[in-house]
């Protein structure tokens, strides 16, 4: 089931989209593919956080203690207690809306904080997360079980502070699947120019595209079991159909090829006219060879040195 995002709560979002799964689409329609981060990779980038706070917090006590007076106890407390929320509270809010939603562990994990919208977050949100963390989820001896029953139990793994900021945690770093781009075979290239595209809606696309990314790994026996479904969809929505005996993944490719075309071009269209617009193939280009022309030998001026000086009268010696 679809999940609008309307961004309520005091993190207030930016804007609104609709969570589905692992993709958002935005409200101009525009789907963002999603990796939630789970929950291993989280409490490995918390523990490296905590064994940072740790650090700090242990560095900036004993130099507290060297300015205050050791007999005082009340002052020595309460410089403590305000080192400790400065610490526990200051860093991962400081570090989150500097580096929009990254701490040093998020860092080294590859991991990112976003709102439910897709879009960076802000102070706000930081302070949020920040505020029911230190508040909520880690005081004393509960070491962060709220949190940990929160991410177990909540489709997108989200702790506390992410329901009341109204963000999520995604995997940043992901490598790109393998495969060639969508491109038009050439026999489906006058065919790909009449094709009504209007039905083909982005989840529909989406599908298609990452079943090609997975075409080299597939046999074609299998390529054709698999895709004979998605084919029948997309078929179904997009007209003229295909010239008889056209392979599944063949179609597939050029009807995501030709929706690429045309989105470029609409692109550029209105691109204005001092931004240059991207190097952009279409369609694979054969490669024709190139004609060798005879080049002519012209002959080659002669040697011209310049004339010798006219001779000179002979001038007196000097003091005559």
């Amino acid at each position: 089931m679809n999940q609008v995002v309307t961004g309520k709560g005091s993190a207030g979002l930016a804007g609104t989209g609709v969570l589905t799964g692992e993709a958002i689409v935005t409200g101009e329609a525009i789907t963002i593919e999603l990796r939630v981060a789970r929950l291993g990779s989280r409490l490995i980038a918390g523990l490296l956080d905590l064994l940072i706070q740790l650090y700090i917090l242990y560095a900036v006590g004993a130099a507290a203690l060297l300015i205050v007076r050791p007999d005082n106890d009340a002052l020595i407390a309460a410089v403590f207690l305000l080192v400790y929320v400065g610490v526990v509270l200051g860093y991962p809010v400081t570090c989150e809306t500097l580096t929009r939603g990254r701490t040093l562990g998020k860092m080294a994990m590859g991991l990112r904080v976003v709102r439910d919208d897709g879009g960076p977050i802000h102070f706000r949100h930081a302070f949020a997360r920040g505020l029911v963390g230190a508040v909520v989820e880690r005081p004393g001896l509960l070491l962060g079980l709220p949190a940990v029953i929160s991410m177990l139990v909540s489709k997108h793994a989200k702790r506390l502070g992410d329901v009341f900021a109204g963000t999520v945690v995604l995997q940043a770093s992901v490598p790109r699947p393998g495969g060639a781009p969508p491109s038009v075979p050439p026999q489906l290239v006058g065919w790909a120019a009449t094709l009504d595209l209007t039905g083909l809606d982005d989840a529909l696309a989406l599908r298609a595209r990452q079943f090609l990314g997975r075409a080299h790994e597939l046999s074609p026996q299998a390529l054709e079991r698999l895709g004979s479904g998605l084919v029948r969809q997309v078929r179904a929505v997009v007209t003229p159909p295909p010239p008889p005996g056209t392979p599944g993944w063949a179609y597939l490719s050029a009807v995501l090829a030709e929706r690429t075309r045309r989105a470029y071009h609409r692109l550029t269209a209105n691109r204005p006219r001092s931004i240059p617009s991207p190097v952009f193939s279409p369609y694979p280009t054969a490669q024709y060879p190139t004609a060798q022309y005879p080049t002519a030998q012209y002959p080659t001026a002669q040697d011209q040195s310049p004339p010798p000086p006219y001779p000179t009268a002979p001038q007196p010696p000097p003091g005559r």
